[in-house]
């Protein structure tokens, strides 16, 4: 019976991931800014970073998967496209173009809390671009 009950709660626990990312899964976290030094520069995806798309970098969601990001302070939302790796300070759960912190009413000298929903999740494809 115990021994039952522990793989019932592993289980569970191992599920947790994979439902936080699914479509209405949430996140709630820092977001920051891409400096504008890596306009051009290639992203873990392959494509390239364009400050003025809205996309953002995500740890872990599959690449090309949409999430609503609502800036908490101002309520502000936008779509975006995750299509790199990162953010890789610690505290941080997405970092996001020049554009999209446009729309969500923040500059690139701050951090704002917000929240992720997945609205579609995304092949997880990768492209590949040729040199510049």
């Amino acid at each position: 019976m115990t021994r039952t009950l522990a793989l019932v709660f592993l289980s569970i626990v191992a599920a947790i991931p994979l439902l936080a990312q699914s479509v209405g899964g949430k996140e709630t976290g820092l977001a920051a800014v891409y400096t504008d030094l890596l306009d051009g520069h290639v992203t873990a995806s392959g494509q390239r970073y364009d400050k003025t798309q809205l996309t953002a970098a995500h740890k872990t969601l599959p690449y090309g998967t949409k999430v609503k990001v609502t800036n908490l302070k101002n309520n502000r939302s936008v779509v975006l496209t995750i299509n790199d790796r990162g953010p890789v300070q610690a505290g941080r759960i997405l970092d996001v173009s020049a554009a999209a912190a446009d729309r969500l009413g923040f500059s690139s000298k701050v951090m704002r809390e917000v929240t992720l929903e997945i609205v579609e999740v995304g092949s997880g494809k990768t492209t590949k671009q040729p040199p510049r």
